[in-house]
């Protein structure tokens, strides 16, 4: 403990001085290519700099800017088994069902069994709610399921475990499967694609984009919307243009949920129904508007008013999602009715009944009455056409693949380039790859890479294998960057200043000796081929970490904290936890 509390100290009082100090004119060749492999994917794999120095590098980066003509077979043959990945929406209703919402549909239905029916009024007699959580949770955003050995009559029979274990049996019997499954595997397609996937800059997109448009996947009916999400949503949009991303996030089920605008209904569309006396009155809700402006688009600083965050809520109106919590898709497939309406819950529609058809002002543009869906259409094009939104865009980018403070000249140059060429994030990310910003000394290794990167990276480096399972998320969330687990609009932080911090600097060297040391479930790495010597093995890991890029500094913090006996798995896990491959 004490010898990686050294080598942390060394990380930060060294955290300028590595990026300043181990500076050289001019980057070489290897060295270049290294820099675009770590910016535009998630690490070199061994091989990878002979590959792309064959290839040249020009050639690499502009293959890298047409992924779909890249194969990528063994991507996606990895993620082949990840059933959730393919399935809509309300099959994964059907076939990962809320326990508390299937229980009392089946209930009402009279189709419950007896005793699990007797078992279920025993519950809620007890003073327990029909809500989520009935199920034990096993989510590998959590951690594993925590185990009692004590045998204590729960007071909520919520947490019964013979209650529990009718659940389970229950689902076993139905072919059904816990909702838990469902973010489960899309962590781990995310992985696994990260590690394997030949389009590596998709990659990065689809993690840039996924964090920009954040979605939160512990809320509510979020768990069931992110696949669609992330495959009909993100993935096909991600190298397109930003109108067009912009659009399908604001069409998308999953973010209508997380910010609430599938509830926003104008108030004048609230007449009390005298069938529903007891009826909550809904009416505009600000969250998508608010979001929309400040995170997506303009950014804090781009121009719009509070007035402004009111007129675009009242043109998305009506933007909202059919049977947003799955209806009763699990309890009606069990009875056998199926036909068109399966295809249903979880999807956008419009409902013109509840929207706002008045006038509105944004941001100076009027926006006539009567325009049904087409205020929120409009809306999209005034946002993603305004500067600021090329201004707040451009910096992102350069800040996510260049420095975390952007060089304003970069910036305004992006900028430009995203304006002429109508939002193209091709040709806008074409002009960060190939600027001089870019390809300069002061951007080579300066990143801090955040846990979902460095896992990612190691594992490639390493060349080992994984099936992205919990295991490996699991790493991911110990380091403060659970996938589809951030839960405020803003997404996870591109900043070092948020992930250099003693604790999370220990986490990250225990990864690096867990994985080097093959005690992370599913994952495997095999360094047998190499000396048992150990100043050997440091060289030449140095080399395939490193690409022997190491501070004299480092160097000496390394050899300080090893052993004659030492194995070459604390070598290798050591490496791993340096300053220098934290950074790309």
């Amino acid at each position: 403990m004490k010898k990686l509390t050294a080598i942390i100290l060394i990380f930060l009082a060294t955290s300028q001085s590595i990026i300043s100090g181990a500076k050289v004119k001019k980057l070489t060749e290897e060295q270049r290519i290294v820099h675009v492999l770590n910016r535009l994917g998630f690490g070199v794999r061994p091989g990878d700099v002979e590959r792309v120095k064959a290839l040249g590098l020009e050639n690499y980066i502009n293959q890298q800017l047409n992924p779909e003509k890249i194969s990528d077979t063994v991507a996606e043959n990895k993620i082949r088994d990840l059933s959730v990945l393919n399935m809509t929406t309300a099959e994964l209703y059907e076939k990962y069902p809320q326990p508390g919402q299937l229980l009392r549909q089946l209930q009402a239905r009279g189709m419950l069994p007896a005793d699990l029916a007797e078992a279920r009024e025993n519950r809620v007699k007890g003073g327990a709610n029909a809500a989520p959580g009935e199920m034990p949770k096993n989510d590998s955003m959590n951690g594993p399921e925590s185990k009692n050995t004590q045998t204590v009559t729960p007071a909520n029979p919520l947490e019964d475990p013979k209650y529990r274990q009718m659940i389970e049996k229950y689902y076993r019997e139905n072919g059904l499967q816990r909702p838990q499954r469902i973010v489960a595997e899309l962590q781990a397609s995310r992985i696994l694609r990260a590690v394997y996937s030949e389009r590596q800059l998709q990659e990065v997109m689809v993690d840039f984009w996924t964090n920009h448009f954040n979605v939160f996947a512990g809320k509510g009916a979020d768990r069931w919307l992110l696949p669609t999400y992330d495959r009909d949503t993100i993935r096909p949009f991600a190298m397109s243009k930003f109108s067009t991303l912009l659009e399908a996030t604001a069409k998308s089920p999953a973010m209508l949920f997380y910010l609430d605008n599938f509830q926003s209904v104008s108030p004048d569309s609230g007449r009390a129904n005298p069938l529903r006396p007891q009826q909550q009155r809904r009416g505009i809700n600000e969250n998508y508007a608010r979001e929309l402006m400040e995170l997506h688009t303009l950014g804090v600083d781009g121009g719009y008013t509070q007035k402004d965050v009111q007129e675009v809520a009242r043109c998305f109106t009506g933007w909202t999602i059919f049977q947003p919590r799955g209806g009763a898709a699990a309890a009606n497939a069990m009875m056998g009715r199926d036909g068109n309406g399966r295809r249903d819950p979880g999807t956008f529609f419009f409902n013109a009944r509840v929207h706002d058809d008045g006038e509105k002002i944004v941001l100076g543009h009027k926006i006539p009455a009567g325009g049904g869906m087409k205020d929120g259409q409009m809306v999209l094009d005034i946002l993603a056409h305004h500067p600021s939104t090329a201004k707040f865009i451009a910096t992102k980018l350069v800040r996510h693949f260049v420095a975390d403070n952007p060089p304003p000249a970069l910036v305004d140059r992006v900028a430009a380039t995203f304006t002429k060429t109508d939002g193209d994030i091709r040709e806008t990310l074409k002009t960060i790859f190939f600027s001089n910003e870019f390809n300069s000394t002061d951007a080579y290794r300066v990143k801090i890479k955040r846990p979902f990167e460095l896992v990612i990276s190691a594992i490639r480096t390493l060349g080992a294998d994984t099936n992205g399972g919990p295991g490996t998320h699991q790493w991911i969330a110990r380091m403060g960057e659970p996938l589809y687990g951030f839960q405020t609009p803003n997404g996870y932080s591109d900043t070092a200043e948020s992930w250099v911090n003693t604790g999370g600097l220990l986490e990250r060297m225990n990864f690096g000796l867990a994985l080097a040391s093959n005690r992370i479930p599913g994952t495997s790495v095999n360094l047998s081929k190499l000396s048992n010597e150990q100043s050997k093995v440091m060289d030449e890991y140095l080399k395939v970490l490193l690409a022997g890029d190491i501070s004299p500094a480092t160097r000496e913090a390394l050899l300080k904290q090893l052993d004659k006996s030492d194995p070459v798995t604390k070598v290798v896990g050591l490496i791993l936890g340096t300053p220098e491959f934290q950074r790309q």
